[in-house]
């Protein structure tokens, strides 16, 4: 009964711990434009938070009997539930001049603060407990019982909560089982302290097998921290590169966590899964192809191929950094000093990954990087075999050549480039076989945000998505209206400010200060428009519900994260919101060009469900150097539509079967994907 106990409360802690970053991240994920740097944000609160809990547990552990244990850690899980239900204030909500990593970082610990850093506490503070009352327990099987809870919790969160349960209700829900779990966690703490027993030399023991007694020496201290620390920088590091330079789906940020934490659980659940004799050679081949893929587009940019590989990639370095931390735990009697160093290195990876590479770094370097170190932590870990040393100190040569060679592709030809917390900006120009077709393009990680010709005389042309056959040049050039105030949601190179004439007002709304530098510096179609054009920085739907009306003819919806339009532009809310803000007859463009998900089906469906008109336009630009695009314009006034061009130009995308549609509460991208 009492090993049911223990294994309930740290199950429960665990799926609690990771249930409650995607329901949390949700909720404030659109206050911060949909970056995937929010996630990276939060996974660093989260891995600090967890190194606090962990160092909370070892200290508890070392210096405190066991009733003063139970009485102060009963007392904090007493306070912690003033922070519920776990819904963070509107004062969080950015203003739009501030520093999103600090205001995400405040509002976490706001919001979920102490009831997070306990459930953090609860896998070695109850391990421990464990270990001094039930005699002869695998205690790290509790470890691997834990992970397999967190990525319960991670698989469970977007099959079958996120579908089923508003923000609200899976807060409010969250919140309720987490009292419950403080109701486990104070009982088993009662069961500790009327229970627990000293512990004796055995808990000295390397293995599980009576025949070794040892104590950690600093380098075993060393070899926990750096293990830990790659793991946790692979982690981030190919998160974003997968997010960010292949395809910013969000299942992606769900993925490669998940696959972490499997390889915890087999390497703690027992030493079967884990060898060096089987893994050793696989793991060099995918480091190897990974690092290739850095700089051969063939590879590492197309989808099919390239995730698969890095998700592989990520799992194979996981096993052998968890496999070898495995192999070197200590007895129970070192149980928490271990999981502190773990946790050490885990935030060190996040921190240095999540906060400093953006800082630090031009572009999205830290893949590279950290296979570089992986091979050579590697070659430490195997100096007792000479050949297997050798080896992976090749490996690290081979990968620092392709990082070279990333570096090298990256600024040859780059006229700027530059990196925040929205991910890696820069320019190139392309030189064509004909001088009047060059191009200065602007690229957000692998994705073309928009392109100017050189020519001085083309400068003022329509480029890519924005041609005057595509949905939003036939809204712009075709609105009755004169001195038109036209809005547009996504900056990029500022293309459409080439359809501004006198007595017109053209605002676009940009969250990236960077990209607002780069078109006012790089590029000439803001400051060249006959109209009058104005930037306002932050998230552009939080600023359209704190203005008065604006009172737009044309609102073009143009906010790229990676090549999707972030999901709180486009639910029934955010309609609602852009309604408010336009005058009878305007239309609202959705820009829905996208090789990974079917926005359109979507768009439709709120237009409909609202009662308004809508009109997919979809444009093949055949005969020129445009993109082939697909807008829906949306009009409350329904004969605006049904008026030419847009009548003969009008398509129809079928809705999936079973579409719903998506709310600020309620938009989950599988209903999407095509």
């Amino acid at each position: 009964m009492a090993q049911l106990l223990f294994a309930a409360t740290i199950f429960s802690s665990a799926f609690l711990l990771f249930l409650v970053q995607p329901i949390i991240s949700k909720q404030i994920l659109p206050w911060f434009g949909g970056s995937a740097a929010v996630w990276a944000t939060c996974m660093v609160f989260f891995q600090v938070t967890l190194l606090l809990g962990y160092a909370y547990s070892d200290w508890v552990t070392r210096n405190l009997r066991p009733r003063a244990q139970v009485l102060l850690h009963v007392a904090l899980l007493a306070a912690s539930l003033v922070f519920l239900p776990i819904v963070p204030a509107a004062a969080w909500k950015p203003q739009g001049a501030e520093d999103p990593m600090l205001r995400i970082l405040g509002l976490l610990a706001g919001t979920i603060g102490l009831p997070y850093l306990l459930l953090s506490t609860t896998g070695p503070l109850v391990q421990s407990w464990v270990a001094r009352t039930l005699a002869h327990t695998h205690v790290y099987r509790l470890f691997s019982l834990s992970n397999l809870a967190s990525m319960l919790a991670l698989l469970a969160y977007p099959f079958l909560i996120e579908p089923r349960a508003a923000l609200a209700l899976q807060a409010n829900g969250w919140s309720a089982v987490y009292a419950a779990f403080t109701a486990f966690c104070a009982f088993s703490g009662f069961y500790f302290m009327r229970h627990a027993h000293a512990l004796g030399p055995a808990a000295h023991l390397k293995q599980h097998s009576p025949e070794t007694d040892w104590d950690p020496a600093p380098g075993d201290y060393l070899m926990w921290l750096a293990l830990s620390a790659m793991g946790s920088w692979l982690l981030l590091a190919m998160t974003n590169h997968i997010t960010q330079n292949i395809a910013a789906i969000p299942l992606l940020w769900l993925l490669p966590l998940t696959l972490y934490l499997l390889t915890f659980v087999l390497c703690f659940e027992s030493d079967r899964w884990y060898s060096r004799r089987r893994f050793l050679l696989p793991v060099a081949v995918l480091v190897l192809l990974c690092a290739y893929g850095l700089q051969a587009g063939g590879l590492g940019f197309d989808l099919k191929v390239a995730i698969p590989v890095y998700l592989l990639g990520l799992f194979g370095c996981c096993m052998f950094c968890h496999g070898e931390l495995a192999q070197m735990r200590p007895g129970p009697r070192h149980l928490t000093r271990f999981y502190l160093m773990v946790s050490v290195g885990g935030a060190l990876g996040g921190v240095c990954v999540g906060l400093g590479a953006p800082r630090i770094l031009p572009a999205y370097y830290e893949t590279g990087l950290g296979l570089i170190l992986l091979a050579l932590l590697a070659a430490l870990v195997l100096r007792a075999s000479r050949p297997a040393a050798w080896g992976a100190a090749a490996v690290a040569g081979l990968c620092a050549l392709a990082l070279a060679s990333q570096v090298r592709d990256d600024t040859t030809g780059t006229l700027r480039m530059s990196r925040n917390f929205y991910g890696t900006l820069l320019t190139v120009d392309v030189r064509r076989d004909e001088r009047r077709d060059d191009v200065r393009q602007l690229y957000h990680g692998s994705i073309k945000h928009g392109e100017q010709y050189l020519l001085p005389e083309r400068r003022m042309e329509p480029t890519t998505y924005y041609g005057a056959t595509s949905g939003i040049g036939l809204a712009i050039l075709n609105s009755r209206m004169p001195n038109k105030k036209v809005g547009l949601i996504g900056l990029g190179a500022g293309t459409l400010a080439v359809y501004g004439q006198p007595g017109d007002h053209y605002l676009f709304y940009e969250i990236n200060p960077q990209v607002v530098d780069f078109a006012r510096d790089e590029f000439t179609f803001m400051r060249d428009s006959r109209a009058r054009v104005d930037n306002q920085l932050g998230d552009a739907r939080l600023s359209l519900e704190r203005a008065a009306p604006e009172n737009f003819d044309v609102l073009a919806i143009d906010a790229f994260t990676g090549d999707s339009i972030p999901a709180h532009l486009i639910t029934r809310e955010a309609m609602q919101v852009y309604l408010r803000n336009m005058a009878p007859r305007g239309i609202i463009a959705f820009h829905v060009t996208n090789k990974f998900v079917r926005l359109a089906p979507m768009v439709e469906l709120i237009a409909r469900d609202l009662g308004l008109a809508s009109a997919l336009i979809h444009d093949d630009a055949e005969n020129s150097d445009l993109r082939r695009t697909d807008w829906v314009l949306v009009a409350q006034d329904a004969s605006v539509l049904a008026a030419e061009p847009f009548a003969s130009r009008s398509t129809h995308d079928p809705a999936p079967p079973g579409l719903k549609l998506w709310t600020d509460d309620f938009n989950n991208i599988f209903d999407v994907l095509r």
